[in-house]
């Protein structure tokens, strides 16, 4: 197991070489996995992130259309191990999300998708409307 993502809380199952693992047929958020260190083994960077409705439709192992880029960044198909999350009753937009996060957090250098990490209130502007007021209470209660 391997945990990813919200400050490591989502369960991954794996790693396992990428080379050698036949994926379920199930939904689920993958992560692909370089060994990034030849002196620790259990040392990897995520290098991409993707969500699938059916992990078996994904290309696996070498067949996905990132798969080049994924060998080219591992210095070799054997360095690649991949992890996955089946999320319970998690639809496609859950997935998704996670999927965000995730690249927001990693910064995969294979996906082409970035997501900033940052928030900035001016992207939703002030918080007043014509139904709302000021609180009335104090932010620190006795």
């Amino acid at each position: 197991m391997i945990r990813l993502g919200s400050l490591a809380g989502y369960a991954f199952e794996g790693p396992r070489s990428l080379a050698g693992w036949t994926p379920p047929p199930e939904p689920a958020v993958y992560a692909v996995l370089a060994k990034s260190n030849p002196n620790k083994p259990q040392e990897f960077s995520v290098i991409f992130v993707g969500h699938s409705d059916d992990l078996t439709t994904e290309g696996f192992p070498f067949r996905h259309p990132r798969s080049a880029a994924w060998i080219k960044r591992a210095d070799g198909k054997f360095n690649l191990h991949v992890c996955w999350l089946e999320v319970p009753g998690g639809t496609r937009a859950h997935r998704e999300q996670i999927t965000r996060e995730l690249i927001a957090i990693y910064e995969p250098s294979c996906n082409t998708d970035k997501f900033d990490k940052a928030w900035k209130s001016e992207w939703i502007g002030e918080y007043e409307t014509p139904v709302t007021t000021r609180l009335t209470t104090d932010k620190h209660p006795t």
